[in-house]
């Protein structure tokens, strides 16, 4: 907790067996409040990992994909009413040693929502990112942030904290279940006017990393240029899109709503 504020660390887990436990144990029990893990319909063993470290945990008896895994994510931890919920992938690519500092820029209302940037480093390569996804990254960036007159180092990090009124307030509901999520929920952020701040963040790559294939890739960045077109036409007011509706879905306060989703 920070001050009055209850941190929460939600993680999307699918095939981490390898790296959740190390990733755990570098979370600071001083500053969060509580871990929740949603395992995804892992096919190893990180669901049984997850109830041995004793973390509160959701299980997908069907893959959901990775925003439906973060639908899942922000419920729970709206459910135990967090402040604060900073969400880290369990592959160890991220550094929990940042939480501390997200937390506190979220706390202090210098932002509502904040980034772990891995460009900002310029240590991507250096962390193993793939040249291919690097170009693809800083591309796609360049497009987005002048499409969405933003400034950002990248969109696409899967490193971020949250004001919990971002969650009540974005129809995230109506994003895609699958990778582009991610940039869907930061298109609705600057459309509905919340500050979105970064941090340096250095990323590792190995084989025990998650990441898409190449084809995945195309197709997740073709998804990123839509959600930026769709953004600015709904800036200029030629279209209505679901996804930036005030009165779009929404997660619910109280529960979780979803019969296929259980404390494991």
């Amino acid at each position: 907790m920070i001050g009055n504020d209850r941190v929460v660390v939600v993680l999307p887990a699918y095939n981490a067996e390898k790296t959740l436990e190390r990733t755990i144990r570098e979370i600071d029990s001083r500053i969060v409040d509580e871990i929740i893990c949603v395992d995804d319909a892992s096919m190893d063993n990180t669901l049984n990992i997850a109830k041995n470290l004793d973390l509160k945990t959701f299980h997908h008896p069907e893959n959901k994909g990775y925003g439906g895994n973060q639908k899942t994510c922000y419920q729970a931890a709206l459910d135990e009413s967090a402040d604060i919920i900073i969400m880290l992938h369990p592959d160890y690519q991220y550094t929990p040693k940042l939480i501390p500092a997200m937390a506190h820029l979220i706390h202090t209302q210098l932002y509502d929502i904040v980034l772990g940037s891995r460009i900002l480093t310029g240590g991507a390569i250096r962390g193993g990112m793939p040249v291919y996804k690097y170009i693809g990254n800083r591309i796609l960036t360049l497009i987005e942030n002048m499409l969405l007159r933003q400034k950002l180092s990248e969109y696409h990090t899967g490193y971020r904290a949250f004001h919990r009124r971002v969650l009540e307030t974005l129809p995230v509901l109506e994003n895609s279940d699958d990778f582009v999520f991610d940039n869907e929920m930061l298109a609705q952020a600057f459309l509905f006017g919340f500050r979105v701040g970064e941090i340096s963040c250095p990323a590792r790559y190995d084989n025990e990393s998650s990441s898409i294939n190449f084809r995945r890739s195309v197709l997740y960045g073709w998804g990123v240029l839509w959600t930026s077109v769709r953004y600015r036409l709904q800036r200029m007011e030629l279209f209505r899109f679901r996804i930036f509706n005030p009165n779009g879905k929404k997660l619910r306060l109280k529960s979780h709503g979803n019969n296929d989703v259980a404390p494991s």
